[in-house]
């Protein structure tokens, strides 16, 4: 009898460890086994389904900002933001390097300029600091001229191409190379006075 508890007992261990050594497998969304309601007390992410899709549900996840290449260039500096406004004096190695020597190429417009406006391209670099085909244009401010917007994009496009190419040390060309950038340049200038 001893024997026959001894034998269940190591075969009980033995299945349990077992079961350790197999691979967890990790749900890559978190939460998604619970779906949310507004009278839960422990965390969810909220999804948006389709009748019309075929397989699981997979949850609109919002990553939060600033996980990106973003940047916004003002025309006038606030006191503050000066320090942000220089070009480094050697080889960009960082993100910040990358982002002050693009600040310190933009150049506004002189004749078609306008108070308050905001233009955005995208824009991706190689590794030599080139430009992978021309900015792209994603935002004008609305209600403005066409031939002020083709101004700003041309200023924005000359202040880049007097720039270029950036000096990158390899690991920062390595990790650019390719990945979109995305500026916001707004003119807050005073020009009425």
């Amino acid at each position: 009898m001893w024997r026959g508890i001894l034998v269940f007992l190591l075969l009980a261990i033995s299945t349990v460890a077992a079961a350790d050594a197999r691979p967890r497998q990790i749900n890559p969304i978190p939460f998604a086994h619970e779906p949310c309601s507004v009278l839960d007390q422990r965390p969810c992410t909220p999804s948006y389904c389709s009748p019309l899709e075929l397989g699981p549900c997979i949850p609109e996840i919002d990553y939060p900002y600033g996980e990106n290449l973003q940047l916004t260039i003002e025309s006038m500096p606030s006191e503050a933001d000066r320090a942000k406004y220089q070009k480094p004096d050697h080889d960009l190695d960082t993100i910040g390097d990358l982002f002050a020597a693009l600040r310190t190429c933009w150049s506004p417009p002189s004749d078609h300029a306008r108070e308050g406006m905001q233009m955005s391209v995208r824009f991706s670099f190689n590794k030599a600091g080139g430009l992978i085909g021309p900015p792209r244009l994603t935002y004008a401010t609305a209600g403005v001229p066409a031939d002020t917007r083709t101004t700003y994009l041309n200023a924005i496009n000359a202040s880049l191409k007097a720039c270029l190419p950036l000096k990158f040390t390899s690991g920062l060309g390595g990790a650019l190379a390719g990945r979109p950038i995305a500026i916001r340049y707004v003119d807050n200038r005073e020009l009425g006075k």
